[in-house]
C-alpha cells in the first residue's frame, strides 16, 4: 500500500476533524482538556496554533482505539493523523 502524502492544508482539515471527533463526546473532551491543560473557551483561539493541532492528533496516536475509531469514523488510513502531524510539525518549524 502507497503511503498518503499530507500537506499543512489537509493536515489542518484532519486535525480539526480530529477536534470535532472529541467535542462529539463530553467524555473524550474533558480527557483531551484536562491532558492538555487548555481551557474550554481558549479552544477556537488554540485550534489556529499548528503545534496545538499536531499535539491534538498526538492525543489520538497515543490511544489506539480512540485512534481507529477516529479513523474508522472518517474513513481514513490510520496511518494518516501521524503523517498530518508530522505535516504541521514540520511546517511549523520552517
Amino acid at each position: 500500500m502507497k503511503t498518503p502524502r499530507i500537506n499543512r492544508a489537509e493536515a489542518e482539515v484532519i486535525a480539526l476533524k480530529a477536534l470535532g471527533f472529541l467535542a462529539s463526546d463530553p467524555e473524550r473532551l474533558c480527557r483531551f482538556l484536562s491532558l492538555s491543560g487548555v481551557d474550554l473557551a481558549d479552544i477556537a483561539t488554540v485550534a489556529e496554533n499548528p503545534d496545538f493541532l499536531a499535539g491534538l492528533l498526538n492525543h489520538l496516536l497515543q490511544d489506539e482505539s480512540l485512534l481507529l475509531t477516529f479513523t474508522a469514523e472518517q474513513e481514513l488510513d490510520p496511518r494518516v493523523p501521524a503523517l498530518a502531524a508530522e505535516a504541521l510539525t514540520r511546517a511549523n518549524s520552517l
